[in-house]
């Protein structure tokens, strides 16, 4: 259980990493939902399913308008 929950927080950390150098906000947006997918996953070995559900569906629901508003601003060519 050590390893799995270090190997979360690794993870976690990568995620961030990828949000942080990515100038894109396709890879961004992708990296963020690594980092909440992995966030969750610590949370759920804590043993708190309920508030991992809900900061999962709530972080994600709230980067896909983000990410939906970025790439359309990007496509913009005006």
């Amino acid at each position: 259980m050590t390893y799995f929950v270090s190997f979360l927080g690794v993870c976690f950390i990568l995620g961030a990493l990828a949000v942080a150098s990515n100038p894109s906000p396709q890879y961004g947006a992708m990296g963020l939902v690594v980092g909440s997918v992995v966030g969750c996953g610590w949370l759920l070995s804590l043993g708190v399913s309920f508030i991992s559900l809900a900061l999962f569906l709530v972080y994600l629901g709230g980067m896909l308008v983000v990410f939906v508003y970025c790439v359309s601003l990007a496509a913009d060519p005006y």
